[in-house]
């Protein structure tokens, strides 16, 4: 059983060397829902994550985690690598492919937090990667080689290893970068499988508007390290934010049949993409 876990961050403060890139941000990610951070590249978005997951000093404020009462909230700076591994996991873009090992043996890092010094796997390991397997759809490559796969194969094995992990919390940055149309769906889908059906606190970073739009119960609209915008998508994707933050003219508007929002970028094109579009149909 997945537990249920919140993870908070307050007043973030985060810094390259002398230079601030996040100023004073504060975020909630809870169980059951998706939040998504956006914004241009620059805007702090990754870097915020990153600090969430450990990985990046926080130099002002304070990340907490918490399972059902806040006043009972732990820093998570107080947690050992193991005790956080089996709260928090994170799927970045910068993980190799390593060489000599099965697709299997990849998606079994995942249990490593779970596991007593060099115990073999136990059922519920066995299972849980058997499961993680399922649900990114690599189960049928399980005993091929990670070098001989593709760069997307890699990254849903990556990322079968974090759902192998079995966290309250999970973070993804840019997790549907270098997959195909179709694993961009399934990713998103699982992702939101996470959310409702286990519970999971998810923070993820989207560079598509169009995703983060679909996915997220919860957006967080970064610009030059601070929150521009923060809520439901449909209040945070306006035509207004998203001009003010990316210097593009964009038109919003909301599909009532499918309940989405739809962000079309106008640019010097546009028109004659559109008469040509009328034309065809």
């Amino acid at each position: 059983m997945i537990p249920s876990t919140s993870l908070n961050g307050e007043n973030l403060v985060l810094q390259y060397g002398r230079d601030t890139v996040v100023k004073g941000v504060s975020l909630s990610l809870e169980p059951g829902q998706v939040t998504a951070l956006v914004g241009p590249n620059g805007s702090g978005k990754s870097t915020l994550l990153r600090s969430l997951a450990r990985l990046h000093r926080v130099h002002e404020g304070n990340i907490t985690l918490s399972q059902g009462d806040r006043a009972k909230a732990k820093s998570t700076s107080l947690l050992s690598a193991r005790e956080f591994a089996r709260e928090v996991t994170l799927f970045s873009q910068s993980r190799p492919a390593p060489q000599g090992l099965t697709v299997r043996e990849v998606v079994a890092f995942g249990r490593h937090p779970h596991r007593r010094g060099f115990a073999g796997l136990s059922h519920k390991d066995r299972a849980a990667i058997d499961h993680a397997m399922d649900v990114t759809g690599v189960r049928s490559m399980s005993e091929r080689s990670v070098g001989e796969l593709s760069g997307g194969e890699v990254q849903r094995v990556w990322l079968a290893a974090c759902v192998a992990q079995e966290t309250g919390v999970l973070l993804l940055d840019e997790p549907t970068n270098h997959l195909d149309l179709r694993y961009q769906i399934e990713t998103l889908d699982l992702v939101r499988d996470l959310a409702d059906d286990n519970g999971v606190a998810v923070g993820i970073v989207l560079h598509d508007l169009d995703q983060a739009a679909r996915i997220a119960d919860h957006l967080i609209l970064l610009s030059a390290g601070r929150i521009h915008a923060s809520g439901h998508p449909v209040e945070v994707l306006t035509a207004e934010n998203i001009g003010e933050v990316y210097s593009v003219r964009v038109e919003v508007s909301f599909d009532e049949g499918s309940s989405r929002l739809r962000i079309d970028p106008i640019g010097r094109h546009t028109p004659r993409a559109r008469a040509r579009a009328t034309q065809l149909a």
